[in-house]
């Protein structure tokens, strides 16, 4: 694990953007092909801004592929869906050929759509294990990653899928990787920025281990890179 810290929310975009096209870079030399997962809510937009502007050109967009860590059950036209904010901040400022972006089919029960994506996945992965080349992550002030809350069922959840679970507090049902699929990935990296993330942060790097208080915790890849870009103001309780 690889813990970066940056004065500025704006430095950590940047840092973070030019890791993204390193990672790209070196994995489209070994397999010509990115399989890239993206985290949802608002703190991944100014990167995916960036991404898709300042280094639109450094990328070959014809050989990235997106997924998605979770999704909210809400349908894709509402403004909570994660797909939504994604393809406004993100996609609509490239060119993408079809299929090239994986949606969680929130049309279907919660269940119905943890197994349709995880049918979508085993059908590209061509039903081999299924290994994403780098997977974004958010962390909650409550320590949850992608919708693995607090817990929950997802917390103990053992199997590489797509699961479904219900979140007590914030009653409603989320689709989401499951932290063994999550641990399969060749590179993870957390994006973290606030002030109102550092107890979270620190409780999650901490020694002591609780995966059902904080399941951040449970993000350790088996045979990947773990990175962490966060900002001062998270880092503000960290020895």
């Amino acid at each position: 694990m690889k813990l970066n810290i940056f004065k500025s929310q704006a430095e950590l975009n940047e840092q973070l953007a030019q890791y993204v096209i390193e990672i790209y870079n070196k994995t489209i030399a070994e397999k010509n092909r990115f399989d890239f997962v993206l985290t949802g809510g608002s703190s991944p937009k100014g990167l995916y801004q960036l991404l898709s502007t300042t280094y639109k050109a450094q990328i070959d967009w014809d050989k990235v592929y997106f997924f998605f860590g979770d999704e909210r059950t809400v349908l894709p036209f509402e403004k909570d869906y994660n797909g939504l904010m994604a393809k406004e901040s993100f996609f609509d400022n490239l060119e993408l050929k079809d299929g090239h972006v994986f949606y969680v089919d929130t049309n279907l029960s919660p269940e119905e759509a943890a197994a349709d994506y995880k049918e979508k996945l085993d059908q590209h992965f061509g039903n081999s294990a299924i290994v994403f080349d780098l997977i974004l992550l958010g962390m909650g002030d409550d320590a949850h990653t992608a919708s693995i809350f607090p817990h929950t069922t997802l917390v103990t959840n053992q199997e590489a899928t797509v699961a479904s679970v219900w979140v007590e507090k914030l009653n409603t049902n989320r689709v989401s990787l499951t932290a063994p699929l999550i641990n399969q990935a060749k590179n993870i990296a957390f994006i973290t920025f606030g002030t109102n993330k550092a107890e979270a942060l620190h409780k999650v790097l901490g020694a002591d281990k609780d995966y059902a208080s904080y399941p951040s915790q449970l993000i350790n890849p088996v045979n990947g890179n773990l990175q962490w870009f966060v900002d001062e103001a998270a880092a503000s309780l960290l020895g």
